[in-house]
């Protein structure tokens, strides 16, 4: 049953990546047309910016594809890190992108010369805004699917979305600034941007690293997990309840205690209650170990 999920979840990442490569595709070189014709170095740049999401989007596919391969000789618990290995990628990537907006800001407040930049055709700040719209979509498109399945790279590329959408607001600030008269709004915007990006870049790479150490599953879930075990009929006490993540799934260890009169057969019974009460009601653990002690 587990392993139909894990395909299907495999799926819609995969779903889910294809639509945003087609969209950065379109989004890059209508941004790149619109920058040429309308005279706009930040249209040009933020074109670049989305034809860059692409790669990170292959990135995703790569890290999702051998994340979710079966357990083999070598790998007994399966590949799931390696999405986190994917996220971390997609985390640096993303601060990188960031601190380069923010530098080419720095750089332009520092050099000044604003009036000797051109002014930028309407067509630039359409296009801005069409670009907002777009990836302000693709990233609660994609933030969704990441939810719905538990997925940290997908996840780090609907951050790559928003970064996007932020470098749009950033070209159209920059933009209609420039045709209002104030050109120096282009670069503190860039400053402000890199510092939203670099932050979900942060976030994102905390995240992953957290993931790849076995951290043990929030409070709520664990409390939940007592909750279910102490439900099971025979089941009187916890003397164990250890989880810590693998990737984007938990494994949990568990040991309960049981009347020691009972017959080997019957204390099994209760832990195989147990184990299946937990993966059923806990999609996300992969993997669940019980241990019965004598009450």
């Amino acid at each position: 049953m587990k392993n139909v999920k894990a395909k299907t979840n495999e799926q819609i990442a995969m779903q889910v990546s294809a639509n945003s490569i087609a969209v950065n595709l379109m989004l890059s070189i209508f941004k790149l047309i619109a920058g040429l014709l309308a005279s706009s170095g930040a249209m040009i740049s933020d074109a670049i910016h989305s034809a860059s999401d692409v790669f990170s989007t292959i990135i995703v596919i790569i890290g999702v594809k051998i994340s979710g391969k079966a357990s083999d000789e070598d790998h007994p618990y399966g590949h799931d890190r390696f999405e986190c290995v994917a996220s971390i990628i997609l985390a640096i990537l993303l601060g990188v992108t960031g601190v380069g907006i923010g530098l080419t800001g720095v750089q332009k407040l520092i050099a000044g010369h604003y009036d000797t930049l051109a002014v930028p055709g309407m067509l630039a700040l359409a296009a801005a805004v069409i670009s907002i719209v777009v990836k302000e979509i693709m990233y609660w498109y994609t933030r969704n699917a990441a939810k719905k399945i538990n997925s940290g790279a997908l996840m780090a590329d609907a951050w790559h979305h928003r970064s996007d959408a932020l470098s749009s607001v950033g070209s159209f600030v920059g933009i209609f600034g420039a045709r209002m008269g104030f050109p120096m709004l282009d670069p503190l915007a860039s400053v402000v941007i890199c510092l939203f990006v670099v932050k979900a870049a942060v976030d994102i790479f905390r995240d992953a690293i957290s993931k790849m150490t076995d951290k043990s599953c929030d409070q709520k879930t664990v409390n939940e997990m007592h909750d279910c075990i102490m439900n099971i009929q025979g089941v009187e006490g916890i003397d164990l309840l250890k989880t810590r993540s693998f990737g984007s799934k938990y494994y949990v260890d568990i040991e309960i205690s049981a009347d020691g009169n009972k017959k080997l057969w019957e204390t099994h019974a209760i832990a195989e209650n147990v184990h299946q009460a937990i993966e059923h009601q806990f999609p996300l653990v992969k993997h669940c170990m019980v241990h019965v002690n004598p009450a």
